[in-house]
């Protein structure tokens, strides 16, 4: 038996599988968020914790035969958070989240103190990082500072509450912008720049390789036979991958949840900063991964319905399962600012090209276009940083529209793959990489892909007419700029 553990911003997430992969049961127990300033946005890292032991509890309580007999834990993990511990490797403070905006005056400051940042770490400052977090604390709470002995990530101080270890794993530890991505090791001029020393970090490990065991106490509670290990883990998109099976050179996946990621799995460190792809580390030893992230992908579907007041369903149905031709309508997605490829908070979505005779269902096409189009430009920023997409799965509730599908693999020009129903998310991935830690397995083994049940291929007509909207569609973002300047 394994158990994955999934420590988000909404809840924390226990999950058991057993040897043949089959999830047993999962329990989720919620989290909030607190928001002390405008763009701030802060939890209690004990709170993780609490949550943790809440939601194995809860599983020990149904299954206590299949807990007794948990021989590895995973863990998968919210990024960036930066968590300040004193000398007893308490909290000095709340944890600054990914999302947390503050630190957008130290992005700058850190890029002008180390110009080699881009190209060490693959990444752009952006306030969701964590360097930037503690140049901020070091400028506006320097008694925290100067008392900070150690900083970890969410997951990280779960290991360390759970087993008394240190230990950091390379995908989370490559979204702090303190690792040399290339080398999968920590940079001293990075933690130089801001005023930290290796002696500041937890000691680094693969995301499948053995990382502590069980503290005694908890074994006894939850009955377990012996301490389980625990492994390295995973960032949660990372975590993601591995439960997708994504985890060859190749390999990549389409992520239409709230927010939209565009993965791919390399085998090699390959960076495109200034079009703000990311490219971190993967859990599995010698791999890597870049991502394009869009900000408002099934969200931007919910806006409008809550707009219309109406059901997403019911504004997708008259559209039916295939475009007959791009919408005359265009939609800029930008509804809270866009990450790849103009790293732009200030920017909006805007509609373009209404006219009298365009109606709702113009409308809801053309968003779920601009959302495919900022896909687009995902793509077209890992392409200029040496990696071409050949086909990719879908995962996240926009891919229930088949509709939707259609527009993208047009749009994208390549085949779209659904998936069968299963249990693809990050606790899951975090199972298979304790198991991965038990074993000793070849990844490749253990992290097989879900059943593909449909393939959508580009139609050629189509995709043409949608390069041509496409070029239009690009014109949008540089007028709205200006306006928003």
């Amino acid at each position: 038996m394994f158990l994955g553990l999934d420590i988000g911003t909404s809840s924390v997430k226990a999950l058991l599988a057993d040897g043949e992969q089959r999830v047993l049961a999962s329990h989720d127990v919620a989290l909030t968020v607190q928001r002390p300033h405008p763009g701030f946005s802060e939890q209690a890292p004990d709170a993780w914790v609490d949550a943790v032991i809440a939601a194995v509890d809860v599983l020990k309580a149904s299954h206590p035969q299949e807990v007794a007999d948990v021989k590895g834990i995973g863990l998968s993990g919210q990024m960036h958070g930066a968590v300040l511990l004193g000398a007893d490797h308490r909290p000095l403070r709340p944890a600054i989240l990914w999302n947390d905006g503050r630190s957008s005056a130290e992005c700058a400051e850190l890029e002008a103190k180390w110009p080699q940042l881009r190209t060490v770490t693959g990444n752009k400052a952006m306030p969701g990082f964590t360097a930037p977090k503690l140049l901020w604390v070091a400028r506006h709470e320097p008694e925290i500072f100067a008392r900070t002995r150690l900083v970890v990530l969410p997951k990280a101080y779960i290991r360390l509450a759970l087993t008394g270890e240190a230990i950091e794993e390379m995908s989370d530890a490559a979204g702090s912008l303190w690792l040399d991505v290339g080398k999968r090791d920590w940079s001293d001029a990075a933690l130089e720049a801001t005023g930290l020393t290796r002696r500041n970090m937890p000691r680094l490990v693969e995301g499948s390789a053995p990382a502590g065991q069980l503290r005694a106490d908890l074994v006894a509670r939850w009955g377990m036979a012996k301490a389980p290990v625990f492994a390295g883990g995973a960032g949660d998109n990372a975590a993601g991958a591995v439960g997708l099976g994504a985890i060859k050179p190749g390999s990549a996946f389409v992520s239409l949840g709230t927010s939209g990621v565009l993965w791919a799995t390399t085998d090699r460190f390959l960076p495109n900063p200034d079009r703000a792809v990311h490219a971190f580390c993967h859990a599995i030893p010698q791999t890597w991964h870049q991502m394009g992230v869009i900000l408002s992908a099934a969200s931007s579907l919910a806006w409008i319905a809550n707009v219309l007041q109406t059901r997403e369903p019911v504004l997708l149905a008259p559209l039916g399962d295939k475009p007959a031709a791009p919408s005359p309508v265009q939609f800029l997605p930008y509804l809270s600012g866009e990450r790849t490829p103009h790293d732009d908070a200030r920017i909006r979505g805007v509609f373009a090209g209404l006219a009298h005779e365009n109606g709702r269902d113009a409308m809801v096409q053309a968003v779920l276009e601009g959302v495919a189009f900022a896909f687009a430009d995902c793509r077209d920023a890992l392409a200029a940083a040496g990696t071409t997409i050949a086909g990719a799965d879908v995962i996240g509730g926009g891919s229930r529209s088949r509709f939707w599908l259609e527009v993208l693999a047009n749009v994208l020009g390549f085949p779209i793959h659904r998936l069968a129903d299963g249990e693809t998310g990050g606790a899951f991935g975090a199972a298979r990489l304790a198991r991965l830690a038990v074993t000793g397995e070849d990844p490749a083994v253990v992290c097989t892909p879900p059943r593909r049940v449909e393939t959508i291929e580009p139609d050629p007509a189509l995709a043409a007419a949608y390069v041509e909207a496409r070029a239009g569609w690009r014109r949008l973002y540089p007028a709205m700029r200006g306006a928003t300047e």
